[in-house]
């Protein structure tokens, strides 16, 4: 009897994408069973490859469009996903505000703004779009989704009653927001939110603290930051009467995820149980006499709400057992075996740099699959 294999993988940062490691995996499993049956199901969490990932599994579309980059500078060209007949559109803001878009030296979260998401949103909203999904992972910004409402009609102004241009440096200068102009289409359709991240906006587990030295802020950056947003979500309390800065996932992507909720109704979920959801991956593994996932890390952090743990809950429901392949196995991996992991193999190919190990991704990736096959044959 041929065997199942679901392959669900992450991508594998710098190195290969979900479906790039699914069909790596596929070449080293097939290599021992022949006649082996694949179902690809390529995963993210909210970050990077959330679009490609749905996309892909969804038969869904990219969309191409320029957006105003993180320093607001010049464009970018990017690009978002429809899917489910064009009535859903799938969004990174990464793609637009990313941290991958600016050299280390010019990465500065006091400058640095959210404006370019905000017209990725209005480009699906332009598209006709009920439901738009948003993946936050991976951002080089810190101003509290600011620079988004922006660029879909909100207005923030000083006390001459002048516009602040802003970047999360400016949000003190701030006195008055008026969403009188903010894009009305927003209320009629659907945000959620996938995000990997649960920290609240402001304090030493928020926004600033966690994430802004990785975004080129220093110690004396991250104190202002913090006190900035501080500040604006004051306001936003006082003068809209929303207060969300708490909630779990408003401190990710810079308080993007806040501004989210108050600026355009957004809801917030676990990004890996998002795209579960979609990719119907429970029906997928219920099928399966083996799974398959990975990603390019996998650690004690993996089940703060990683994909590799979000797949391994879903097949350890279903009494399958998974088989985790990562290019890095850091510590604590002990406690995901009784969550679910059957084991847990790095592939990397002896010692070498990590320009090497990542430009070999897929074919030392193969060459464990092809391995572990030949065990469980």
């Amino acid at each position: 009897m041929p065997k199942t294999f679901v392959l669900a993988p992450d991508s594998f940062k710098e190195s290969m994408t979900a479906e790039q490691a699914c069909q790596a995996m596929q070449r080293g499993i097939q290599k021992i069973f022949a006649d082996a049956h694949f179902i690809h199901v390529p995963m993210a969490d909210g970050g990077e490859g959330t679009v490609d990932a749905l996309v892909s599994c969804l038969n869904g579309q990219m969309i191409d469009c320029e957006v105003t980059s993180p320093l607001s500078t010049q464009k970018v060209k990017t690009y978002f996903g429809l899917i489910e007949d064009g009535q859903t559109a799938v969004i990174e803001m990464a793609k637009a505000n990313g941290i991958h878009l600016l050299e280390p030296s010019q990465r500065n979260p006091l400058l640095t703004t959210t404006f370019g998401t905000g017209e990725l949103i209005k480009a699906a909203l332009d598209l006709g779009v009920s439901k738009i999904i948003m993946g936050l992972g991976g951002s080089v910004t810190n101003d509290a989704g600011a620079g988004m409402a922006q660029a879909l009609g909100a207005k923030f102004l000083d006390v001459a009653g002048r516009d602040v241009t802003v970047g999360g440096g400016q949000l003190d200068q701030i006195q008055t927001i008026d969403i009188s102009k903010l894009d009305l289409r927003l209320k009629q359709v659907e945000i959620i939110i996938a995000s990997d991240v649960n920290n609240a906006l402001t304090g030493v587990n928020g926004a600033s603290h966690v994430f802004g030295p990785q975004k080129g802020a220093t110690a004396e950056m991250v104190q202002q930051l913090d006190q900035n947003l501080v500040h604006f979500a004051e306001l936003i309390s006082k003068q809209l009467k929303i207060d969300v800065k708490e909630i779990a996932g408003a401190g990710a992507a810079g308080g993007l995820g806040f501004g989210l909720m108050v600026f355009a109704g957004a809801s917030i979920r676990s990004g890996v149980e998002l795209v579960i959801e979609q990719t119907q991956l429970a029906e997928k593994i219920a099928q399966a006499d083996y799974v398959f996932t990975g990603e390019g890390g996998i650690d004690f952090q993996t089940k703060l709400g990683k994909t590799p743990y979000g797949v391994a809950q879903v097949a350890k429901r279903l009494n399958k057992p998974v088989i985790a392949c990562a290019g890095y196995i850091g510590k604590g991996i002990e406690e995901l075996y009784d969550e679910g992991f059957t084991a847990i193999f790095g592939i990397v190919d002896g010692a070498c740099d990590l320009p090497t190990a990542l430009e070999n991704g897929e074919r030392n990736l193969e060459r464990i699959c092809e391995n572990i096959a030949r065990l469980l044959k």
